[in-house]
């Protein structure tokens, strides 16, 4: 497995990570514990040194399994999680208190002394991000933190956040069907010298040509919930997995591989997490480390998706609201 930096952190992972917080939350029934940590102890086998969880997934239970499965190979991963939810009320609280509080935690949960990539979830609009960043800063300071990043801020957040402590990276929905990020997002964290981290790069498993308009959800999947999750949204969508297959078949591998491999090669410092739960989409994900597109091919398949009108909103309107603070 290649080895990419995180922009000009220092922070060296595998150029494919591990999301894994649908071993635990949000797809459905959880499923066997046990397999997971297999699931988990195969990717470090494979190579994967990054592995990405949150204290809101479970929650709580997704932290658990992540620091039970990685206890063997501490020293060999960068395991990232995050902060800023009130699990009480729903709602957002990156207050400096609630930090200090929530790093314990995890760091408990975790099995490790220093979280090495320690993300805000989500922007809370009653703090500063100042007051953020710094009382990450002082975590670092005591060593219980190593990296500070932000998850789905926006540019103006970035610059914000990192003129007080270092954004190490910056994580937000980015793929070929959702492309906000291409904005202003990528080409301050290109600036700043920020490496960019990719969830759901297979659109929720969408990409990977799995799902169509008559696929069903269990309980705890929140796709039921999405705009772009319809029957009709689904349909509609069906051509921009058709453009992956078609290139998926000139390359020699699958849509979910072009996908991922598309990501690959916009810049060198994006790392996508697609998640997993068997290890044989985890083995077809990660092959696309090696996949190599062309200039030309990012050309052809640019041309194509820009003809393609996605169908659909990412997230319900007060969510999508929520998100894009």
């Amino acid at each position: 497995m290649q080895t990419r930096e995180l922009g000009k952190s220092g922070l060296k992972v595998s150029a494919i990570g591990l999301g894994c917080m649908g071993m635990s939350y949000h797809r459905g029934p959880a499923p066997d514990r046990s397999a997971m940590v297999a699931l988990i102890g195969a990717a470090v086998a494979r190579g994967v040194t990054f592995f990405d969880t949150a204290e809101v997934y479970g929650p709580f239970t997704n932290e658990e399994l992540v620091g039970e499965a990685l206890a063997p190979f501490r020293k060999d991963v960068v395991i990232a999680t995050k902060f800023g939810h009130d699990l009480a009320t729903g709602g957002l609280d990156s207050r400096p208190e609630h930090i200090r509080r929530s790093v314990e935690g995890s760091l408990k949960r975790l099995r490790v002394e220093a979280v090495d990539l320690y993300y805000q979830h989500r922007v809370d609009p009653n703090v500063p991000i100042e007051d953020v960043a710094g009382a990450v800063g002082e975590l670092i300071a005591a060593g219980k933190v190593k990296h500070f990043g932000l998850s789905e801020p926006s540019a103006e957040t970035i610059r914000r956040a990192h003129r007080v402590q270092p954004v190490a990276a910056v994580q937000s929905e980015y793929s070929l069907w959702w492309r906000a990020p291409e904005a202003d997002v990528l080409p301050a964290c290109e600036s700043l010298g920020i490496g960019f981290v990719p969830f759901s790069p297979l659109g929720r498993g969408y990409l990977t040509g799995a799902i169509d308009e008559t696929t069903t959800f269990g309980g705890n999947d929140n796709r039921v919930d999405l705009p772009r999750f319809t029957p009709e949204a689904r349909k509609a969508n069906r051509p921009m997995v058709d453009l992956l297959a078609a290139m998926g078949a000139l390359k020699g591998a699958t849509a979910a591989q072009v996908a991922l491999g598309w990501l690959l090669a916009k810049k060198p410092w994006i790392v996508p997490i697609p998640g997993a739960t068997r290890l044989d989409h985890f083995e077809e994900n990660i092959a696309a480390a090696s996949l190599a597109l062309t200039p030309d091919d990012l050309e052809r398949i640019e041309e194509a998706a820009s003809k393609i009108a996605v169908q659909g909103d990412r997230y319900p309107p007060e969510v999508e609201r929520l998100a894009r603070r």
